[in-house]
């Protein structure tokens, strides 16, 4: 059963789209499952001034990357680098479990997005904090 929050951000998702010449762009996924996500940054003076998401997946997924794009609107990029996949879950007022890796993967576009922004700018990338208490990569995705 999924909240009030996750339907609402599922049937009228935030931010979704893309930025055609985006500062920094994250791409995950995992194609066996189907769940594909890209987030989009426009960053200026280390802010996140805009952010547009495009997620093949399921209810799930959308929600947690139209949450995820809102946690992180007009925050710096290390404020938005520590948004996890709890924080999105629990912004989301929870997912099932066999729908947290949803969440995941947005916590993991987000810091791919950051990280190729940074690459372009000619800065070091972070390194990802990993420890996850859900894998994406383990789980089997089911409806």
């Amino acid at each position: 059963m999924y909240s009030e929050k996750v339907m609402d951000h599922f049937m009228n998702p935030r931010n979704q789209g893309e930025i055609p010449d985006a500062d920094g762009v994250g791409e995950v996924g995992n194609p066996t499952c189907g769940d594909i996500m890209r987030i989009f940054l426009t960053v200026k003076d280390n802010i996140i001034t805009d952010v547009k998401f495009q997620t093949f997946g399921c209810g799930a997924a959308v929600a947690s990357s139209s949450m995820a794009t809102e946690l992180i609107k007009g925050k710096t990029l290390e404020e938005a680098w520590e948004v996890s996949n709890k924080a999105v879950a629990e912004a989301l007022e929870g997912l099932p479990p066999i729908k947290m890796h949803c969440s995941v993967l947005a916590e993991e576009g987000i810091h791919k997005a950051i990280n190729d922004y940074r690459i372009k700018n000619g800065l070091e990338p972070w390194e990802e904090k990993g420890g996850h208490t859900h894998s994406h990569d383990d789980l089997a995705c089911e409806e």
